[in-house]
């Protein structure tokens, strides 16, 4: 149909939308059911709409779309609320362990006590990896980046567990989700040991999983490693805090790899690879460059003025998001962490921390921030935990992915089940050439 000389209307009627469409000053009306979440904004549903009217709609990055349905995190930017399946982040970082809302996450429910006791026994079973993943490792280079590694290994881990890869049975999908979250944590720390040249540290099944995680990354043969509490429950947090947050772009990218029935090992590893993109999990990283750049208490007021100028480059990064209008609820939780690890490490005289806390005092107490609503976000508070514990920056994004392949693997169970769940086609606005003759190469 022609582009030209038409315009659109719409109007509610009960549980329909009614869609006139004018074109060459004819109109013919269309409906379109409209469908209700349990909370959020209601949906029309257009899946007819190419079939009735012969148009497409044009949503770059599908900001007002909605992909698939889903009962496991609900997000409303306007209010600073985070929901997993119904339970407010603040109540569940502060009241439970990772894998109690691993558990949460993937099961609809938070676990009983024999039930936690039996899930933390099934990802125990799983933290060790094949040994011959170990040779899998040599083949990268020293200086390659954990996450090129991460993508790279969890992707082969396909070839190493054959036995669940049958998407059509509930108890293989089970296991390879099992695997995935059991295994992330060994897969992170072996990147990392591997880029300092330290030789691999197994897991411990006598120590929980934000513990094991430390220990992996920190022990060495010749040197045990003495878990800090304060720490573990920081790292704990962290990983709560990023285990899941809705269709975001890498679990889009999760539902998308998966719709085509790949197996979960590549959907998970396409998951990492989307996250990697700085203008997704790359923000705690950009909050210490941007710390680095600003250099000094005294030089704090001038890039807070530079901030506010719309013609100047500079952005204060860790502050606001991009879906929280209000606040950061995970913002609110590790506010509180990020104090305590500094504390715990006496860290507060580091000048690069010592700045952080003078920004953060600074920018609260500013009006136009306040106005803005412009506040401090997780990355903010995550970027500085993560330096003061020795974690270096390339690891950063590692972390943000073992918390996240939790929820990758929830929503990923969750879409194999969708009844409705159809292989992922966007479409396209096409604005190339017409169709033309083919030009022989002796006569271009």
């Amino acid at each position: 149909m022609s582009s030209h000389n038409k315009s659109s209307s719409l109007s509610h009627q009960g549980q329909v939308a009614k869609l006139t469409l004018s074109k060459n000053g004819i109109e013919q009306s269309f409906e379109f059911p409209i469908l209700s979440g349990t909370l959020g904004p209601d949906v029309l549903d257009i899946r007819e709409l190419y079939t009735q009217t012969g148009y497409l709609t044009y949503d770059p990055g599908f900001t007002s779309t909605a992909s698939c349905e889903s009962a496991i995190t609900f997000v409303d930017g306007e209010k600073g609320l985070l929901l997993h399946r119904g339970y407010t982040i603040q109540e569940l970082a502060t009241h439970c362990d990772f894998l109690e809302v691993a558990y949460l996450l993937l099961y609809g429910e938070i676990p009983n006590q024999s039930q936690k006791i039996d899930f933390e026994q099934n990802i125990i079973t799983h933290t060790m990896l094949h040994e011959q993943l170990i040779n899998f490792y040599q083949g990268f280079r020293r200086d390659a980046h954990p996450m090129a590694i991460m993508v790279g290994v969890v992707g082969a881990l396909s070839s190493f567990y054959h036995d669940s890869l049958d998407l059509k049975d509930p108890e293989q999908r089970e296991l390879a989700s099992y695997r995935l979250i059991a295994k992330m944590p060994s897969i992170a720390a072996m990147a990392y040991k591997y880029s300092v040249g330290q030789p691999f540290v197994y897991p411990r099944n006598n120590l929980r999983y934000a513990e094991n995680f430390l220990h992996m990354m920190f022990a060495l043969p010749s040197y045990d490693y003495q878990i800090n509490k304060t720490i573990a429950q920081a790292i704990n947090k962290i990983f709560i805090l990023h285990a899941d947050h809705e269709q975001n772009a890498s679990t889009s990218t999760v539902r998308l790899a998966g719709s085509s029935a790949a197996n979960p090992f590549a959907c998970i590893a396409s998951g990492i690879a989307s996250l990697w993109g700085p203008a997704h999990g790359g923000a705690n990283e950009a909050v210490l460059n941007m710390l680095k750049e600003i250099g000094t208490k005294d030089q704090i007021p001038e890039y807070l003025k530079r901030a506010k100028d719309r013609n100047d480059s500079f952005r204060l990064m860790g502050f606001g998001h991009r879906v929280y209008k209000n606040f950061d609820p995970r913002a609110v939780v590790l506010k509180e962490s990020c104090h305590q690890v500094l504390d715990a490490l006496g860290v507060k005289k580091d000048p690069l921390f010592d700045l952080a806390m003078e920004l953060e005092k600074i920018a609260l107490q500013d009006e136009y921030f306040i106005e803005k609503k412009l506040f401090p976000n997780v990355d903010f508070y995550s970027g500085i935990i993560l330096q003061a514990i020795g974690i270096p920056v390339s690891m950063f994004t590692v972390l943000f992915a073992v918390a996240r392949t939790v929820g990758w693997v929830s929503q990923w169970r969750e879409m194999i089940g969708d009844p409705v769940q159809k292989i992922g086609r966007p479409r396209q606005r096409y604005i190339g050439s017409m169709q033309r003759p083919f030009i022989a190469l002796k006569e271009r």
